[in-house]
């Protein structure tokens, strides 16, 4: 029986008790930011109530990654965070690094490898439950209160207090952290929670979008797309001087896989991404070298050399159609080389909240302190993980903007 399953009934009896007593520390969310302010403040002998509104601690943890986890990369660099206060994120994943998760993960003999470009993944059955289980864990040694199916209704601050009135009764404290996430994955729980309290408090905001999330091509580029869906390559999909080479898949509304995925988190609607369906490869000389070394072969079976042959056969017909190489202008051959090779695609959309990984945008990082997460006009209150205006690359960067900045706010409150 995993740990998960041992904690349960303990948290299912911290849910209806009477919290009118005042806590050091509340912590609001219950994910992977969550638990681990929570049980960083614990540590510090912080009397601490971690308050869940689902009846599933770490539910995005548990689906993430096809159920293993990418718990973290081997390659955290801050300027691999989108927000628009690139500089915030150092000091935190500075000070709690991936190495330090690492050793967390090492001390609970949790079994992980690593995958591609430094992702770090859980390995065997217990996969990415192992996860979940180490921080209730954590908490359960820190003393942590854990109440879950526990829904805040009101948050009020009076002096240096803040009182909270939640399904299970009041509680008080001192310092508050919300940790609620952002509006990704609805289907999970998610909830605009984080920026209702920043409202309330007057705590700016960079809109929130979508990110990590599969594009939506206009018509015309459907039209040719639809029929590949499930089609899948590596590419490389750049914006400007940022760019992501790795894999893509049509869809029937556009396109999706990690190389627009990453893309997603850089685009601006009326932008026009470009993709080079062959990377690191001269097409046209490839071209023109087969129509001399294979005169007789028809050019789209030359082409699904270079490319899966649907989309092969797919491109040789919206540039001009099917021939026998021989009958190929030269010209034509580099036409079609500079549409695979810079393949511009403008999207008219995104797959939206449902399909999107993460929450780009949230609270404003200039209205909080980059040490501690507190924000620095409301004493005491503090935002963390993804409700935040950090945004991570695919592959583990935003768990452990998650660890590192729950450790922040945890050491702090």
């Amino acid at each position: 029986m995993s740990l998960y399953a041992l904690l349960s009934p303990h948290i299912t009896k911290a849910y209806g008790e009477d919290m009118s007593e005042k806590f050091d520390v509340i912590v609001i969310g219950a994910g992977a930011a969550g638990m681990m302010a929570a049980a960083r403040a614990g540590a510090r002998g912080r009397k601490v109530l971690l308050l869940e509104h689902t009846d599933t601690p770490g539910a995005k943890i548990i689906i993430s990654g096809g159920g293993r986890c990418n718990f973290t990369n081997l390659e955290i660099k801050p300027d691999r965070f989108v927000s628009n206060n690139p500089h915030f994120a150092k000091s935190a994943l500075a000070r709690y690094t991936q190495f330090d998760f690492i050793d967390l993960v090492k001390a609970y003999k949790i079994p992980y490898y690593e995958k591609t470009l430094g992702q770090l993944f859980c390995d065997g059955q217990g996969g990415a439950r192992w996860i979940v289980d180490m921080l209730l864990s954590e908490c359960e040694k820190a003393g942590v209160t854990v109440a879950i199916a526990t829904h805040v209704h009101d948050v009020v601050k009076d002096g240096d207090v803040f009182h909270l009135t939640t399904s299970a009764g009041q509680a008080s404290c001192e310092s508050l952290i919300i940790a609620t996430g952002g509006l990704s994955i609805p289907k999970l729980g998610a909830s605009g929670f984080a920026y209702d309290i920043a409202t309330q408090f007057n705590i700016p905001m960079i809109a929130p979008q979508p990110a990590l999330v599969p594009l939506v091509c206009g018509l015309d580029d459907v039209t040719m797309m639809r029929p590949l869906a499930g089609v899948s390559l590596n590419c490389r999909a750049s914006l400007g001087k940022t760019g992501f080479e790795e894999g893509m898949v049509f869809t029937h509304r556009g396109l999706s896989g990690p190389a627009i995925l990453q893309i997603s988190s850089y685009w601006t609607r009326g932008e026009a991404i470009r993709l080079d369906l062959v990377p690191d490869r001269n097409v046209a000389a490839f071209l023109i070298d087969a129509k001399a070394h294979k005169p007789r072969s028809h050019l789209s079976t030359i082409m699904s050399e270079l490319v899966p042959a649907r989309l092969g056969h797919a491109l040789v017909e919206k540039h001009g159609g099917n021939a026998i190489m021989a009958e190929v202008k030269d010209e034509h051959l580099r036409k079609l080389a500079h549409l695979v090779s810079e393949w511009m695609i403008e999207p008219v959309g995104d797959e939206g909240y449902a399909k999107a990984e993460v929450t780009r945008g949230g609270i404003d990082t200039r209205a909080l302190s980059q040490k501690t997460m507190e924000v620095t006009a409301q004493k005491g209150l503090y935002f963390i993980g993804e409700a935040i205006d950090v945004t991570g690359w695919l592959g583990g960067y935003n768990f452990q903007w998650a660890w590192s900045s729950g450790v922040a706010a945890g050491d702090a409150a």
